[in-house]
């Protein structure tokens, strides 16, 4: 009974973590399209992705435009990358033996990615607080970086449970050997 549940909580979790990747892939590949239009037709930049409206920026400065709207790219793509590790993970996961170098593997890159995805947002989100210092508009666009905090602790979060894989990995082979 207890491996029945088990798996079907894994199942759900399975499928949870496909529709965040299918939804994260959908908003990479929005923004990027939009930016690919808003460098041949610098008239869409007031009509971009999810209503943003960086024509002000634009008009005042190209360069803090591109950069700002390349941190934006540059994270949405992360974390659909990180959803991607992820999915690979749970496809290729043998909840009868768990303790692999794979898996260890996977988990280390999954703590790696949340700690680039964290520390950009946070250099992102900065980057923003200096150019709305200088007088540029950037409230809209704080929704991309807003969790810059919440990243690194997942990644410190992560990284441990990295870390105690390893270790049983290494417990594991031991034992084999002794028996």
């Amino acid at each position: 009974m207890k491996t029945k549940n088990s798996n079907f909580v894994f199942t759900v979790l399975s499928i949870v973590a496909w529709v965040i990747f299918v939804g994260l892939c959908i908003e990479a590949g929005g923004l990027v399209v939009n930016f690919i239009f808003s460098l041949y037709e610098p008239v869409f930049v007031k009509n971009l992705y999810q209503k943003l409206d960086l024509s002000e920026m634009y008009s005042l400065s190209k360069w803090a435009f591109y950069i700002m709207y390349s941190f934006i790219l540059v994270i949405s793509i992360s974390k659909a990358y990180l959803f991607y590790i992820v999915i690979n993970l749970i496809s290729n996961l043998d909840l009868e033996k768990p303790f692999n170098n794979y898996v260890s593997k996977q988990i280390m890159q999954i703590s790696y990615f949340t700690l680039s995805i964290g520390l950009l947002s946070y250099i992102a989100r900065e980057t923003a607080n200096y150019l709305q210092n200088r007088g540029y508009e950037i409230g809209q666009l704080n929704q991309f970086w807003v969790d810059s905090q919440a990243f690194v602790l997942m990644a410190a979060i992560v990284y441990v449970i990295a870390t105690i894989f390893k270790k049983g990995i290494e417990l594991q082979n031991e034992n084999e050997l002794t028996v």
